[in-house]
């Protein structure tokens, strides 16, 4: 099993096709902060951040969305108010415009103030991340959405271990399908990935494309105390660096 990386604070290396760069971004941001973030959306993001019905959801949206352009736009060598997205039918983000915005991939997710952004160069990626809360009946949801083979291995597992079992299930699935860039037109019973703690993340088994485990490889993630997370990335041997962003000090290339 691979050891968890580090978080660094230190700026990245350079972003090479065997490189993927994942950055922890905590949302809870002083208003001075959460204004700097907000002059660099979009307008559509402005108006999207605008209809949130709780204050919170509004703020988190704001610096997810501020810290993400913050954060690729030194890979684009842009300002972060010039980064441009498009979007696939079923909703996945990408970078539009010179070649260099092509081919850099990213992915972000975020759970209870705190998001995470994945990056790669010419590699699709997908990436996820939830709080473990006791108060979500894990084991109910597990038979409405998962695979049988993964309801006998999370059945299998004592009592005490099986709501870690379920995050741990549930979002090496979402990062999956987030690769993938299907959506929930695929449903999360038609392929099987590991969820015992301590298990190296891997997906098992693709019944829509029963070719496509080969195209994947997959880690876990532990960006925070009572938090886990999923990377699936395009290829193999690939190298993993960790970052944690602050306002103050963006990346620089």
């Amino acid at each position: 099993m691979q050891p968890h990386p580090e978080w660094q604070s230190a700026q990245p290396p350079r972003l090479t096709t065997d490189d993927v760069q994942v950055w922890r971004i905590p949302l809870d941001c002083g208003e001075d902060v959460l204004s700097r973030l907000h002059a660099s959306l979009a307008d559509e993001e402005r108006k999207r951040a605008a209809r949130f019905h709780f204050e919170k959801d509004r703020r988190h949206f704001i610096a997810g969305r501020g810290a993400m352009r913050s954060l690729l736009a030194p890979y684009l060598q842009q300002r972060p108010e010039q980064v441009r997205f498009a979007y696939t039918i079923h909703g996945k983000p990408l970078l539009v415009g010179e070649a260099g915005a092509i081919d850099l991939r990213f992915n972000l997710t975020h759970s209870h103030g705190l998001a995470l952004l994945a990056v790669t160069r010419g590699r699709e990626i997908g990436v996820d991340v939830e709080r473990i809360r006791d108060n979500l009946e894990g084991e109910k949801l597990a038979e409405r959405f998962f695979s049988p083979r993964e309801v006998a291995a999370l059945r299998s597992l004592p009592p005490e271990l099986r709501r870690e079992a379920f995050f741990h299930c549930w979002t090496r699935k979402e990062a999956y399908i987030k690769a993938v860039g299907k959506g929930l037109t695929l449903p999360l019973d038609q392929f099987d990935v590991t969820l015992h703690p301590g298990e190296p993340a891997a997906l098992m088994a693709t019944r829509h494309d029963p070719q496509d485990v080969g195209r994947w490889s997959m880690r876990s993630l532990t960006p925070a105390e009572g938090y886990v997370g999923a990377l699936l990335v395009e290829g193999h041997s690939w190298r993993l660096w960790c970052g944690h962003w602050t306002a103050d000090e963006s990346p620089s290339f």
